[in-house]
């Protein structure tokens, strides 16, 4: 059976996604209370995968746990920490507890941790990983000629950054993971629409790659700064600084922002993904303010 997401991108009909970072700690309860939040709200739930390299719950474990409690999951793979074996055995063990969608990134790097001693592996990176998934799913065994006990069966997807500045390596990476196996891209955060209208016109869409685009909740115009001062990627434009400046209310006003760019993105890309960083309670609030509904 094909996942909720793999469905409604395939029938070409608009996507709603959400982000939700796993416990740093044993128990999940407080994730899993704010996923019930999102249930019926969103499509699938993407659980990160030792973002930033902080230490969090493993994605495997917390996207059995949405499963069990209705949710759809999208599980994030990280390639920092593990080799080969351990991301094979990954993929493997994903598809045996019925998670379906995986989305494959590289990692940051520890340096931006709270654990910088950490050594990391990457013996895959991103598009190496979506050919594992994807050999995987045609039953071939990394070793022999086919897997002993059955294919899997992955709907793969890959990260992207809209807002990069350099344009040729962007679509030249692009087009490295559409040929790896990626069915869909999720995007890092983007501030200003001109971006996803010139990616997707220039590069996803003549690859009929489908984009889930990158909302991210901005709290504060402190928050604002830091985040494109130490967030790679980040293009937050003076416009959206001032507003969150001027505010009496910054929280509230970057749930209107985020909601404004809810209702621009969707109209350019197939779907939108929501980050609200230690905020995910307030995805419903957000969603509601865009005006836009779930539609399966």
């Amino acid at each position: 059976m094909k996942s909720k997401l793999q469905e409604t991108l395939e029938s070409n009909s608009k996507v709603i996604t959400a982000e939700l970072m796993p416990p740093r700690g044993g128990d999940p309860i407080r994730s899993l209370k704010i996923a019930q939040l999102l249930k019926d709200k969103v499509h699938a739930v993407n659980i990160t995968d030792g973002s930033r390299a902080i230490m969090k719950m493993c994605s495997l474990a917390m996207s059995k746990l949405l499963l069990e409690n209705g949710i759809e999951p999208i599980m994030q793979i990280s390639c920092r920490d593990r080799n080969k074996i351990a991301l094979q055995s990954d993929i493997l063990g994903a598809n045996a507890l019925g998670i379906k969608n995986i989305l494959c990134i590289t990692g940051d790097s520890v340096k931006a941790g709270d654990q910088q001693d950490a050594k990391a592996v990457h013996e895959f990176e991103s598009v190496r990983l979506l050919q594992q998934i994807r050999d995987f799913n045609y039953g071939i065994d990394p070793c022999f000629d086919f897997l002993k006990d059955n294919k899997t069966s992955i709907y793969a997807g890959a990260a992207a950054d809209p807002s990069c500045k350099n344009k040729r390596s962007l679509k030249l990476r692009t087009e490295k993971k559409k040929e790896a196996g990626a069915n869909f891209l999720q995007t890092q955060m983007i501030m200003d629409k001109k971006y996803l209208i010139d990616f997707c016109r220039d590069i996803s869409e003549p690859l009929n790659l489908p984009v889930i685009a990158g909302v991210f909740l901005l709290k504060s115009y402190k928050n604002a700064l830091f985040i494109n001062k130490y967030v790679p990627g980040a293009n937050i434009p003076e416009r959206i600084l001032n507003r969150l400046k001027d505010s009496k209310e910054p929280l509230n006003e970057g749930i209107n922002i985020a909601s404004e760019q809810i209702r621009d993105f969707i109209k350019i890309a197939q779907g939108v993904h929501i980050m609200a960083i230690k905020c995910e309670e307030l995805i419903p609030e957000i969603l509601k303010r865009s005006e836009i509904n779930l539609v399966y």
